[in-house]
């Protein structure tokens, strides 16, 4: 059997290899795996090009200075990989509405795509915030043993579930 065509991994398998991926980042380029920082620098990007350079000057792109690195090509990496993985396991569609979406909110694809693009800005504001993502504290920080990763984990684990129950658990039906 080729894991390349399976439509679920081992989770032990898949940790293993995100471990794999860490380690090399960390050998490769002294930096951790993280995602939310790609688009702040390329945010950062694009406002330079439409505002001027003064952005670059900022005290907030000093610490993140707005250029193309590696974690940009991790967030195409991530998408273009997922893609493979799906048609590969012959598991892809395109599912505008999710029925478990649809079961509390509707089958309105406008409602659900306006919702997953608030709730996208949302958890990109939410991550600058906290400097990092849920693959930043979740893989690279806890894996460095950061207090500050294990509080924001742990916040992420208590926001998403008290979220669900909120949304899905019948309170707004």
């Amino acid at each position: 059997m080729n894991l390349m065509y399976e439509p679920l991994w081992s989770p032990y398998l898949a940790g293993a290899g995100i471990g794999i991926l860490l380690w090399c980042a960390f050998f490769l380029s002294g930096r951790p795996i993280g995602c939310s920082s790609a688009f702040s620098r390329k945010a950062g990007l694009i406002h330079a090009k439409i505002s001027g350079s003064e952005i670059i000057h900022s005290a907030y792109y000093s610490r993140l200075p707005p250029r193309i690195e590696w974690q940009t090509m991790l967030v195409f990496g991530i998408v273009i990989g997922s893609w493979i993985s799906s048609v590969l396991s012959g598991t892809f569609h395109i599912n505008l509405v999710p029925p478990v979406f649809e079961t509390t909110f509707g089958n309105n694809p406008g409602l659900r795509i306006l919702t997953a693009l608030s709730g996208g800005i949302l958890m990109g504001i939410g991550a600058r915030w906290a400097w990092g993502c849920t693959s930043g504290h979740g893989i690279s920080g806890i894996s460095q043993l950061s207090l500050a990763s294990c509080a924001a984990v742990m916040s992420f684990f208590l926001g998403g579930i008290g979220t669900a129950m909120l949304l899905y658990a019948g309170f707004f039906s």
